[in-house]
């Protein structure tokens, strides 16, 4: 298996699940990618056939292939982006808590956490044709906290992931007792 460090350990904290979005949620956005880069080469056909010397002026070639570069450059920029927020977007489920780290931006990261005991309600949801068939979805779950709502987004298996949070929330308040956060 794979380790893992655990932001802010607590004692004899163990992790249990270590989720992240599902990998067809990356796989759209790659086939997004693929999408836009072929628009380019469609456009750039209809406009030779439109104009079959665009590309001998002196003018018009330098900003054709200077349009196409930049355009080259933000679908690279969005591939990119697309694979650190599906990699670095995780959510941990241990035994005493719940923690979202959220990469917002390539140099922006927050970490947010939730003590089990706190948890009031968890709901699971699968909205959708594609997220029904190939079953992702979210994970909602609810606190009396400062944080009102946990929000797993585009998980694989939603129904699992909220019945292991149902079972541990309910050992964690066993063993912390009815106090508050």
């Amino acid at each position: 298996m794979l380790k893992y460090r655990l932001p802010g350990a607590m004692p004899g904290e163990k992790i249990i699940k270590i989720i992240r979005k599902d990998l067809f949620v990356l796989l759209g956005k790659f086939a997004l990618t693929v999408i836009l880069a072929g628009l380019p080469a469609l456009a750039g056909l209809m406009m030779l056939n439109i104009y079959p010397n665009l590309l001998q002026g002196e003018i018009s070639y330098p900003l054709i292939v200077l349009a196409v570069s930049g355009y080259s450059l933000f679908i690279w920029l969005f591939l990119f982006f697309s694979f650190i927020d599906y990699y670095l977007d995780v959510w941990i489920i241990t035994n005493e808590r719940i923690i979202d780290i959220k990469q917002e931006g390539f140099f922006s990261r927050v970490v947010s956490e939730l003590k089990l005991f706190q948890i009031q309600d968890v709901t699971s949801e699968l909205k959708g044709f594609f997220k029904f068939i190939f079953k992702y979805g979210d994970v909602y779950v609810q606190t009396a906290g400062e944080v009102q709502r946990f929000v797993f987004r585009q998980i694989p298996n939603p129904e699992e992931i909220r019945d292991v949070i149902i079972k541990l929330a309910e050992e964690n308040k066993k063993t912390h007792g009815p106090r508050s956060a």
